[in-house]
């Protein structure tokens, strides 16, 4: 999977020359806590509202109301917004983004393609993935067996839906010493069915559980 699949298009950005007090109604307007700034279609800096607040007077100081709206209303984005901005370019793969985002304990990234901003990929959008790729929300039948981590074992584990003409969605697997552990998304309305036929074939099953979708 590429960040392409799971990026966000509809971007809401700011220009650096607004002002901070307008840039939170934005983020407010929109339910976003990030904005990317932007030239153009170019992003030249990245705003939070966290990095907005660092910027902030603290309760601490003797600023009034008054004077904290003015120094809101006057302040630009430009002066307090990030400068280094890591970006990915959307044809790299979804894992790559996983990767930085936790690396650089950030919880976005800006998508760039030709110098131009044309999609923003988040953690929110890495964990869409992550529940796609499990095929959580599709209906059938989840199961989850654990079978010795050897070589061709595998290939007789998907025979035996072959046989039965059970058409497998989607399937995970992870490794752990000398075992592992398959998550199967089948095609199958019969949860015990599919239950009995795994156990009679002497693998061990975790669970099987017949879901209908979302």
């Amino acid at each position: 999977m590429d960040v392409r699949r799971y990026m966000t298009t509809e971007i809401i950005s700011v220009t650096g020359d607004v002002r901070v007090l307008e840039a939170l109604d934005v983020m407010k307007a929109h339910s976003v806590k990030r904005l990317p700034v932007v030239k153009g279609s170019r992003i030249v800096g990245l705003v939070t509202d966290k990095l907005i607040a660092e910027h902030m007077p603290s309760q601490a100081t003797s600023l009034s109301m008054h004077e904290l709206n003015y120094l809101l209303t006057k302040t630009r984005i430009e002066d307090i917004m990030e400068t280094k901005v890591v970006t990915i370019h959307p044809d790299a793969l979804l894992e790559e983004a996983a990767v930085i985002m936790r690396e650089k304990r950030i919880g976005v990234l800006p998508v760039v393609e030709n110098n131009q901003l044309v999609g923003l990929i988040t953690s929110s959008d890495i964990f869409d993935a992550f529940v796609d790729v499990l095929g959580y929300y599709k209906p059938g039948v989840r199961l989850v067996i654990e079978i010795e981590d050897r070589a061709g074992i595998f290939e007789q584990v998907l025979a035996l839906f072959r046989q039965e003409n059970i058409n497998i969605e989607q399937i995970a697997v992870y490794h752990e010493n000398n075992q592992a552990q398959v998550v199967i998304q089948l095609d199958s309305q019969d949860a015990e069915h599919i239950h009995t036929l795994v156990e009679h074939a002497g693998y061990k099953v975790l669970s099987s559980l017949l879901k209908n979708g979302k």
